[in-house]
């Protein structure tokens, strides 16, 4: 499904061509694709180019848009988010150039900065002592208050991001029903149930900050104990700061974001409100921990319908955990 590597490589330097000038004389060395994450196809590179008499050289990454999988996302918006991000203190990759419509590189691209380190999706439960995976869940968690923290509208993402109010519970829910009635192949009379306990139980909102919407180790570059970077921007929104605590305290991604007898629930929620200054309200969460599940639902849903129209290899389904999850969760 993905572009051959030599047909990457032609489109990137002429593309690279654009932006630099032909002048530049821009080359690629070292173009391989990353087989992890199930949204974008994501293509590390090094950019040698002519300034002047000296040569450059920057290691670089292409997120280039699938032509079908678990998500669609806009890589101009995200593309937006992370220039905006560039003076504030969230270690985000720094964007370089967008091909909003695809016209150069294929598909909708973005390319970034690749920074440094790695990721690891199961670091907090992984083979390292336990004190410095429980540091690492802290500084995941102050992370998570930084992002939150940051003043959106002075960094002028209110242009590009809407405000849903007090109501972004019903925003969100908006959302991916409209997600699920496009895609949806066949009645989901258990997602149906969900959606119409999550209605009925929907909280307001005590603020509008700014929603990662998809925070998790696999997203975090480390080197040692530092983190580097957040990457995967493409959910971003602005939203409930309850959102994001429901996304990592979900029962279904616990070996992620919790560590047995040492990082419980209880204590990255009491960190994350003394850190950003946020209440934590714990039935607000709850709600959002099942929303959360609703989502992963859907987006299985959606990649379902993509590998049906033939657009991703993979044959995702709505699993029996997820639709048991949700239906524990609502009683329904």
């Amino acid at each position: 499904m993905a572009g051959s590597g030599d047909e990457i490589r032609e489109r990137v330097e002429a593309f690279a061509r654009g932006q630099l000038g032909a002048g530049a004389r821009p080359r690629i060395e070292g173009l391989d694709r990353v087989l992890v994450g199930r949204s974008r196809e994501n293509w590390l590179f090094d950019l040698v180019w002519q300034d002047a008499d000296r040569e450059v050289h920057e290691s670089l990454i292409v997120r280039r848009d699938p032509l079908g999988g678990l998500l669609e996302t806009d890589r101009a918006v995200e593309f937006a988010v992370l220039r905006a991000l560039e003076p504030s203190e969230v270690p985000a990759p720094r964007a370089r150039w967008l091909d909003p419509t695809g016209d150069s590189l294929g598909r909708p691209s973005l390319v970034m900065r690749r920074e440094p380190g790695v990721c690891d999706y199961f670091v907090l439960n992984g083979d390292r002592p336990l004190g410095e995976r429980a540091r690492l869940a802290e500084r995941f968690c102050d992370l998570l208050a930084r992002i939150h923290l940051v003043d959106w509208r002075a960094l002028g993402m209110g242009a590009f991001l809407g405000d849903p109010g007090p109501w972004a519970s019903h925003a969100e829910l908006d959302r991916w029903e409209a997600v699920l009635r496009r895609d949806q192949l066949e009645p989901y009379p258990g997602l149906d149930a969900a959606l119409a306990w999550l209605r009925a139980a929907a909280p307001p909102s005590q603020g509008t900050v700014l929603v990662h919407g998809d925070v998790k180790a696999g997203n975090i570059l480390l080197e040692g104990e530092r983190v580097v970077a957040l990457l995967d921007w493409e959910l971003a929104h602005l939203g409930d700061p309850m959102e994001d605590l429901g996304w990592v305290t979900q029962p279904l991604r616990t070996k992620e974001h919790l560590i047995a007898g040492a990082w419980e629930r209880h204590q990255l929620l009491a960190r994350y409100q003394a850190t950003a200054g946020i209440d934590v309200d714990e039935a607000s969460v709850a709600w959002w921990n099942v929303l959360a599940t609703y989502k992963t639902a859907v987006m299985q849903v959606s990649g379902l319908r993509s590998f049906v129209e033939g657009r991703c290899e993979e044959p995702y389904r709505l699993t029996r955990t997820v639709a048991r999850t949700l239906a524990e969760a609502t009683g329904t």
